[in-house]
């Protein structure tokens, strides 16, 4: 009788995780939906703004391309012999797909400590931090999404030596990043100062 209650509990428990996750927006190409169906990611992205100086549109876009905001999401599989499953090609996780190596860096500089990769909140601001570091590493204009991007992918390191030249795959995704990028910013400013009111105003005037 208790095993079968214990079972039940932790069945409920498990449910119950799963229902808390996250789920990505129903509409991610337009960014006006994404935020009027989740508020909460709007107040998130603004407030990285206004610390990171980094426009909205630009790691939207970039999250959109790695991640497509899937809040667990992971990249494919390694095998061997291609066959058997050995790991992942890399340690990318969450929304962001940072790396396990650059979010301990980017705990340890911002000293976010409770962070985690796959909270939105803490994603956005990684993204905000990355973007920051690369306009004052290799100064690129951080409205710049094309070359953030390919900052973002290869690295400060990479994209100083310029090694995305070697993959014109990667430049091809980064072009995509940017038009996103640009039709995400168009239609933010078509949102926005509805967005940045009050649940107030939206009770009353929405």
């Amino acid at each position: 009788m208790m095993k079968l209650r214990y079972g039940v509990i932790a069945a409920t428990l498990t449910f119950s995780i799963a229902g808390c996750a996250t789920a990505p927006p129903k509409e991610p190409e337009n960014l006006c939906r994404i935020f009027e169906e989740k508020r909460d990611w709007y107040k998130a992205a603004a407030k990285m703004e206004k610390k990171w100086g980094v426009p909205i549109q630009v790691p939207m876009a970039i999250m959109y391309q790695e991640s497509s905001f899937k809040h667990n999401a992971k990249p494919p599989r390694d095998y061997i012999l291609w066959v058997i499953p050995w790991g992942r090609v890399s340690s990318a996780y969450g929304y962001s797909q940072a790396k396990t190596g650059t979010w301990d860096d980017y705990v340890k500089e911002t000293g976010n400590s409770w962070s985690s990769r796959d909270n939105f909140n803490d994603a956005m601001d990684f993204m905000g931090w990355y973007i920051s570091k690369s306009h004052r590493i290799n100064g690129v204009s951080k409205w710049d999404a094309y070359a953030q991007y390919l900052n973002y992918h290869e690295g400060w390191g990479g994209y100083k030596r310029q090694t995305y030249r070697q993959k014109q795959w990667l430049m091809r995704t980064a072009e995509r990043v940017q038009e996103r990028a640009g039709r995400y910013g168009a239609q933010l400013r078509q949102c926005e100062e509805d967005l940045q009111r009050g649940w107030l105003w939206r009770l009353f005037f929405g």
